[in-house]
Formats: structure tokens, C-alpha cells, sequence
């Protein structure tokens, strides 16, 4: 089913199917945080920025950090607003402004959440993440009619518990699709 705005898509997960040859997104999950008539945007979750960690954040943001905090992982949430940082996390979702996504998981980027962080008082369960993906208007709705993504409602596991490597074969187990069997071009009935 093609989604309209009626439809909407937040709080799913678009999995890249294997034609989706663009870079910023060949096999990535992407949470779905909001889709509107104005577009979707949404957070990535199986990429980690390999050169950031919780302590350059940290030190960036001149943000007192708690002994651990400073290998907390950053992740690649997307290629836009690639200096920003977006934080998907569960309970509690109350942040001075977060987006809630799912009763829940919700997305936050307020100073709030990552001082909770660092000092290991935040959400029990969260990605940091540098950047997030971004549609226009139509846009995500025409690339998955040329068959880019597949959608599914998102499970919190995969987002906070499984091995980043795992997350986009798991996603798409959890479809009851094999993915060695997902073809790279797309079909039309």
C-alpha cells in the first residue's frame, strides 16, 4: 500500500531495499519521527559516526560528563542538518521539547536531554545522533512507489538493543521477508 498523507508513516521503519544505491542511505533503518504534509523526517539507526564519540559531544557542548559517558557512541541519523544533534529515545519522553513518535520512543535536540545523558540521569534507552533524513512534500511517498523502501512499524529493540550490523536484516526478518531474496528492481502487477 502506497501511503497518502492520511497515511501517515510516523513511527515506522523504512528499510532500504537493495536498489537504493544512494550512500547516505544503502541498507540503513530509518525511524520515522514525523510525516505530514510537509514532508517526513526521521533518524537513522544502524550508522555510527566512526570519528565522534559521547565526549566530543560533550566537550563541544561544554557539558559536564559522568565517567562512561565519553565512549557513548554518535550516529550518523542522516545527510541533513549534518551539525545538529538529534537524541531517539525511550522513557521518560518529557524533555523541554520532544517529539513523541510512539507512546514509547520519542525524538529530542534540547540541551536538557544530553546534560541528563552525560550525567547518567537521561532516558535508560537512546541513540545520539549528528544529522537526520529529510522528504519534501510527496517525496517519500514517490520513492516507495519506485519501490526504495519497505515500511514496517518500528520495534524498540531494534532501535536500542540490536548490534548496529544486525538491525536492517532484522527489521526485514521481522516482515516475514528473507532478505537474501529481496530483489533490486522493482516489480509492477
Amino acid at each position: 500500500m502506497v501511503p497518502t498523507i492520511s497515511a501517515s508513516l510516523k513511527g515506522q521503519f523504512m528499510m532500504a531495499m537493495p536498489g537504493l544505491m544512494d550512500p547516505n542511505f544503502y541498507q540503513t533503518v530509518t525511524c520515522i519521527c514525523e510525516h505530514n504534509e510537509n514532508g517526513a523526517m526521521g533518524i537513522i539507526i544502524n550508522r555510527v559516526q566512526p570519528s565522534v564519540s559521547g565526549q566530543d559531544v560533550f566537550e563541544e557542548l561544554q557539558i559536564e560528563f559522568a565517567p562512561g559517558a565519553q565512549s557513548i557512541p554518535v550516529h550518523i541519523g542522516g545527510p541533513v542538518h549534518l551539525g545538529e544533534i538529534f537524541v531517539l529515545h525511550g522513557s521518560p519522553l518529557n524533555w523541554e521539547a520532544s517529539l513523541i513518535v510512539t507512546p514509547s520512543v520519542a525524538m529530542s535536540n534540547t540541551r536538557d536531554v544530553l546534560e541528563a545523558i552525560a550525567m547518567n540521569q537521561g532516558p535508560r534507552s537512546f541513540i545520539i545522533c549528528l544529522g537526520c533524513a529529510g522528504w519534501g512534500p510527496g517525496q517519500l511517498e514517490a520513492e516507495i512507489r519506485e519501490n526504495a523502501w519497505l515500511t514496517s512499524p518500528i520495534f524498540e529493540e531494534n532501535i536500542f538493543e540490536l548490534p548496529i550490523e544486525l538491525r536492517w536484516e532484522e527489521a526485514v526478518k521481522k516482515m516475514g521477508i528473507n532478505p537474501t531474496l529481496l530483489s533490486d528492481t522493482a516489480g509492477h502487477a
